[in-house]
């Protein structure tokens, strides 16, 4: 095992709001950034692992490292489900609990942990929210996961979650000057925009809406709010 690298901040970076303004602003706190994407072959993550390309790009600046992209199908475990090729996508009037993957928080992060230890980098940072309603998203369930997996790995990053205590309209005001247009949030993919009428998409229009911040996403379906 290699030393800690106590200067780079490594993070879990999906195409999503979150993520993409906790890798910018992490900048500000760390001389080197290092984003994480994990691809378990869903059926948005073509369009979102893009997406998260070009919002990289357009931030760009020193110390923000090259995107590495790791690999965990999952599609063999769920089967025919909405998030693969299942045909009932949950709809923008669907509640949270419709978009819950199980297992995916746990499998995200301890791939990232395990490539974050092998290489010493020391803290591992994730843009989970304070209103994300799933039990792998609790302040119980990230403290008891860094446990064990350092158990298993004789050492572990550390499981930061910045945003932990935020809500999405919290996260927009704070990346209100980055280009949120170019993140994707969307679970039904339409030519490469967002589709407007899934859950996230709802999620995202009012998230924006809240923070009073305009809405720049380009979306297949207008709002009909």
């Amino acid at each position: 095992m290699r030393e800690d690298d106590t200067r780079t901040a490594a993070v879990l970076i999906s195409g999503g709001i979150e993520s993409a303004v906790l890798c910018a602003t992490m900048l500000d706190e760390h001389p080197r950034v290092q984003p994480i994407y994990i691809r378990c072959g869903l059926r948005w993550e073509e369009v979102e692992l893009a997406s998260a390309r070009a919002f990289l790009a357009a931030v760009a600046r020193p110390g923000l490292a090259r995107l590495v992209v790791l690999d965990e199908p999952i599609r063999d475990v769920y089967g025919p489900h909405w998030s693969t090729d299942g045909p009932e996508v949950p709809g923008a009037e669907t509640p949270d609990e419709a978009v819950y993957l199980p297992g995916r928080n746990l499998l995200l992060t301890v791939k990232s942990a395990l490539w974050c230890r092998l290489r010493g980098v020391a803290t591992l940072t994730l843009g989970s929210l304070g209103s994300n309603p799933f039990p792998d998203s609790t302040d119980e369930f990230f403290r008891d996961l860094e446990s064990v997996v350092g158990r298993a790995l004789s050492g572990s990053p550390r499981l930061i979650r910045p945003f932990a205590r935020l809500h999405k309209a919290d996260v927009i005001r704070r990346g209100a000057g980055l280009p949120l247009h170019l993140t994707f949030s969307c679970i039904r993919p339409v030519a490469g925009l967002h589709c407007g009428l899934c859950n996230k998409c709802a999620e995202r229009r009012d998230g924006f809406r809240d923070a009073e911040v305009p809405d720049r996403t380009r979306y297949a379906e207008p709002d009909r709010a």
